[in-house]
């Protein structure tokens, strides 16, 4: 072997490939160091080459759809390789996601993380002698937010993926063509009617690519992936990543058990600490069970599996099974009052509201006085008098 080749294939083992597990273990271990860029694509490819499965095929083929020069050549070798050994080009996605592409088809999908106020790209790729890309903007709150078709050549294409990631500091994750498309159509669903003109007829551009119908309904693969851990208690320490922190609730939906918190926190009856807090938890155990239902619910839901998909795919997998144990909570119906992660998500809810209305009272004159106040108002001003009597 060539000293590059040796040192390269060095790298791929010191960033944590082993190519003794078992084969679904290992393409999805390379698959996560190829959307991290951490090894060259061409010991991604030797790698798979000697991975003598269907699965590994797939992801080949899907690396050579962007592939160009010696990393190109490594991939074709590879496939080459596993053709000797009776693997054929795959011509199905896994079912459990971890093959990302149908090759028949020639599509691919790429998802970036949601930004603060819940918006994602959302890429939709065909791949024949140049690259036709959907590239959609989707939101939380106002669906489908922009749509366009481009031709591209690959060269272009991969610039320009190259330029958004460095713009947006993340990496678009390569997911299964169909899950990019159900989050665009269903984006597209979920589009008041007044901001569908703004976008266009986003179904006639979809038919450029794809001639089936729009699903209705889809299997989330991150179940499948995780299987075994969606069973799992969510710890509080997911809520420490930004793409699932920063979800909000309505406001409007939260506010009265906000308020609710407030009163018990400026009540004039004296409450120890144990009891406050048990009061208070019980405010929380409602809020969880109104507000957690509905479109709320599916909301955080979907959050939970997009955002869970995306750890990952871009090598995030301890993350990516604590989301998808959360997704599964929400899915199955269970009693959210008993999870440390849920009551943690419910008070970081309530507790953006509060600090809101604190910011508001602290910037606006107060012309009204809470019971607690008056009497604190009052006391405060018989002790002045008393200090400075006439």
């Amino acid at each position: 072997m060539p000293k590059e080749r040796f040192e390269t294939d060095e790298r791929l083992r010191e960033a944590g490939f082993d190519a003794a597990r078992p084969a679904a273990e290992a393409i999805a271990r390379l698959r996560e160091l190829r959307a991290t860029r951490r090894v060259e694509d061409g010991a991604i490819a030797r790698a798979l080459g000697n991975i003598a499965t269907v699965e590994a095929a797939a992801l080949l083929e899907e690396m050579e759809r962007g592939a160009s020069g010696a990393a190109r050549r490594e991939i074709r070798r590879a496939l080459f390789k596993l053709r000797q050994r009776g693997i054929a080009r795959a011509t199905a996605a896994v079912a459990s996601g971890r093959t990302v592409v149908i090759a028949e088809t020639g599509l691919s999908g790429l998802l970036s993380p949601p930004d603060a106020v819940g918006a994602r790209i959302v890429w939709l790729v065909k791949t024949g002698t140049g690259v036709r890309r959907l590239w959609g903007v989707v939101s939380d709150s106002a669906g489908l937010v922009a749509a366009t078709l481009e031709n591209l050549s690959r060269k272009e294409y991969r610039e320009q993926r190259r330029q958004l990631e460095e713009r947006a500091g993340a990496v678009l994750a390569e997911v299964e063509w169909r899950l990019a498309d159900f989050i665009l159509c269903e984006a597209w669903r979920a589009t008041p009617a007044e901001g569908r003109g703004k976008v266009g007829d986003f179904l006639t551009l979809r038919t450029e690519l794809i001639e089936e119908p729009p699903a209705a309904t889809f299997t989330h693969p991150l179940y499948a992936e995780f299987a075994d851990a969606l069973d799992q208690e969510v710890s509080a320490e997911l809520l420490q990543e930004p793409e699932i922190g920063a979800f909000k609730l309505p406001e409007a939906a939260v506010h009265p058990y906000a308020e609710e918190i407030a009163s018990l926190r400026q009540s004039v009856i004296v409450l120890n600490r144990l009891q406050q807090e048990e009061r208070i938890r019980g405010v929380i155990e409602r809020a969880l069970e109104h507000l957690l239902v509905g479109a709320n619910a599916e909301r955080l839901r979907r959050r939970l599996e997009d955002t869970g998909y995306y750890f990952a795919r871009t090598g995030r997998r301890s993350e990516a099974a604590r989301a998808a144990a959360a997704a599964a909570a929400l899915r199955d119906g269970r009693d959210l009052k008993r999870s440390g992660f849920f009551e943690a998500f419910m008070r970081a809810q309530l507790g953006a509201v509060l600090a809101e209305e604190t910011a508001k009272e602290r910037d606006e004159p107060r012309l009204i006085m809470t019971p607690a106040e008056m009497m604190r108002a009052r006391q405060q001003a018989q002790a002045r008098m008393g200090r400075n009597p006439r």
